[in-house]
């Protein structure tokens, strides 16, 4: 009989667990200001650059995310944009990398994008956004306020592995 209630138990908790489970997803808050920077094309050249051009403001972009509010993030990207500039202007000489860029910031047109299984609609949103040459490979995108784009950097590819039981009767045991 103890067996039986025990089995009946887990099985209420493995439902119970599936059925309340929560993502992990982080979701742009209505009053953000997002980041892009969009390649030329999707050639190997160009992402390679886009890249490129991602690790050589990150120190900016980090400057950036310092902010404590929406005011002081957008005086702190008008601030930064010649900081930008200056750091592709010499990441293109560098690479004899011939394309133009253009930084801009305001209201700038983002497409729809799926991104860990959440759905971004499309739409002018508040942004700083990088155009190099024609602007038509896939972009790089990011939020600087609230401060994601770093977030999305300290993410691992670890693997950790759990017994599934014992992660239920775990969770059982805390519940009660």
């Amino acid at each position: 009989m103890k067996k039986a209630v025990i089995f009946i138990a887990l099985i209420v908790v493995v439902f119970f667990t599936l059925n309340n489970k929560t993502n992990d997803y982080v979701i742009v808050p209505n009053e953000s200001i997002r980041f892009r920077i969009i390649p030329n094309s999707n050639s190997l050249e160009d992402i390679y650059m886009k890249e490129k051009v991602k690790e050589s403001i990150n120190s900016v972009i980090k400057e950036i995310e310092t902010s404590e509010n929406i005011n002081e993030t957008r005086q702190n990207i008008v601030a930064s944009i010649p900081k930008v500039e200056s750091s592709i202007d010499s990441l293109f000489a560098q690479n004899n990398y011939d394309k133009t860029y253009k930084v801009k910031y305001g209201m700038n047109y983002f497409p729809e994008k799926i991104y860990k299984g959440v759905k971004y609609p499309e739409g002018n949103y508040e942004s700083m956004v990088v155009e190099i040459g024609s602007a038509s490979g896939d972009n790089y995108w990011c939020v600087l306020f609230p401060p994601l784009c770093m977030i999305e950097a300290e993410e691992s590819d670890e693997v950790e592995y759990k017994f599934f039981i014992s992660e239920i009767i775990n969770k059982f045991l805390k519940r009660n």
